[in-house]
């Protein structure tokens, strides 16, 4: 063997392992990344699986907060286009009120609503989800400036 054809060998070798190192590692990560879905990405896409952990974002519904015992807690979330129930189990951040921009993290369950492990409220009156903040754009209900969604 060349010198030439040897060192091309080497180089392919390395990039081989180099290509199998990338792909283990993107599997590996797979299992851990939470994706992040609207209202209506739930409501019209068949794909997602009702046992994969993902995040759902949207303002929660005017008077749809609903208290079943201490600590069991129901609630709609909306993208003013679609709404998905939320229940969780647990003490709701300071920050959660109606009609403020959350992300609820967990799983779907068989009848459509979602079953949150974690509830993350706003920050500070700027913060909302962006296909939310997207979604009050289109309808109007956006005030520039104020991050916040007009309450007709």
């Amino acid at each position: 063997m060349t010198p030439k054809r040897r060192r091309l060998a080497g180089i392919l070798f390395m990039l081989l392992v180099l290509g199998t190192a990338v792909a283990l590692t993107l599997a590996a990560l797979e299992d851990s990344v939470v994706f992040f879905h609207s209202p209506t990405d739930i409501a019209t896409r068949d794909d997602l699986r009702k046992d994969k952990r993902m995040r759902v974002g949207g303002l929660v519904k005017e008077r749809s907060l609903r208290r079943e015992d201490g600590v069991r807690i129901s609630f709609v979330i909306t993208d003013l286009e679609n709404e998905v129930r939320v229940q969780y189990r647990g003490i709701l951040p300071d920050l959660f009120r109606e009609g403020q921009g959350i992300v609820a993290e967990g799983r779907l369950v068989a009848d459509g609503s979602f079953l949150a492990d974690e509830v993350l409220a706003k920050h500070d009156e700027n913060y909302m989800p962006p296909e939310v903040a997207e979604a009050l754009r289109k309808s109007g209900r956006w005030r520039d400036g104020s991050g916040a969604a007009d309450r007709q």
